[in-house]
């Protein structure tokens, strides 16, 4: 990739993961690729998963091999700086989607082999909410991390930088496990008070729009994308919940104090350091008028078609 032309696009481009996120953007990457003379996708995948006995396993590998995806092997948590940067200097565009499970630590390691390895574009794993306007010292540590990843790429100028914000992977919403959304019970817990809004965007509409913004032209550089499915109020999710199932859903609000206090009582608990984080309504959504998909006129999934599609075989008449 020619840097000094704006609109020279990535060509060879490696993408860390194939999970949630890492087999949508691999996907969309692969179909758009193929208009795109010389352009070549491959992943970084573990040993472990290669291998895989695994029924989804083997699925997930055999479909990347089908899309004519090369597969490199390496470890993206056990592997030094040092390592990763030789394996980074063969690309010209490394693509961050191991996401959280591969630890704390690993964002600000993967951003320093791409700069070591002096890779000219380098989309780091930021698909999620606006690090700079939550700020640091927030109940989520793992956001002052990813801020450290934008203070090392902002210092610099000889790898341009792309940072996808997404706001909250739509299915995380509905999770029980977050406890937003208590579908047995039919009730809603704002995070907050019913007016706190979120950002949220399905996996799928993600890859297709990182690959929309991958081969943009002219080219995305040193900028924040911001994309979004959807900007509701919980106030809105519960309306949407009984529009789509046709049956009442109660509302209350868990304050940004209740939830610290809980989590100050389990201050290791991942979830209830989200929880407290989006409760702040700080940096979590963002008005889907300026977003790349409505500017570019994208198709993607809101609240109400996600409740449709996966959710509304619970319907009570």
């Amino acid at each position: 990739m020619n840097q000094s032309d704006p609109n020279a696009t990535s060509q060879n481009i490696l993408v860390l993961g194939a999970g949630e996120l890492g087999l949508p953007v691999l996907r969309n990457l692969a179909r758009r690729a193929k208009d795109v003379d010389g352009a070549k996708i491959s992943v970084l995948l573990r040993a472990s998963a290669v291998q895989s006995t695994e029924p989804g396993k083997q699925r997930d590998v055999a479909e990347i091999r089908n899309l004519g995806i090369e597969i490199v092997v390496g470890d993206l948590v056990n592997s030094s700086i040092d390592e990763l940067a030789v394996v980074f200097a063969h690309y010209d565009t490394v693509i961050g989607c191991a996401g959280y499970a591969a630890g704390i630590d690993t964002p600000i390691k993967l951003a320093r082999a791409a700069l070591q390895a002096r890779i000219p574009r380098y989309f780091p794993w930021q698909f999620g909410v606006d690090f700079d306007v939550i700020g640091r010292g927030s109940p989520q540590d793992i956001f002052d991390a990813q801020l450290d990843v934008r203070d090392l790429l902002r210092s610099q100028d000889q790898t341009e930088w792309v940072i996808i914000s997404t706001g909250m992977f739509m299915s995380y919403l509905f999770e029980p496990e977050f406890g937003v959304v208590d579908l047995q019970n039919n009730a809603v817990h704002a995070l907050g008070n019913l007016d706190t809004a979120v950002t949220v965007t399905t996996p799928d509409d993600i890859g297709a729009l990182t690959a929309a913004v991958v081969f943009a032209q002219p080219r995305i550089r040193n900028e924040i994308v911001f994309l979004a499915g959807d900007t509701v109020t919980y106030g809105e999710v519960a309306d949407k919940l009984q529009a789509a199932l046709g049956r009442p859903f109660s509302r209350s609000q868990w304050t940004e104090q209740y939830l610290l206090d809980q989590l100050a009582r389990e201050p290791q608990n991942m979830m209830r350091k989200y929880r407290a984080a989006f409760a702040q309504g700080r940096g979590v959504a963002w008005d889907k008028s300026g977003t790349f998909n409505q500017r570019r006129a994208i198709s993607v999934t809101d609240v109400s078609s996600w409740i449709n599609a996966n959710l509304a075989f619970g319907r009570r008449e």
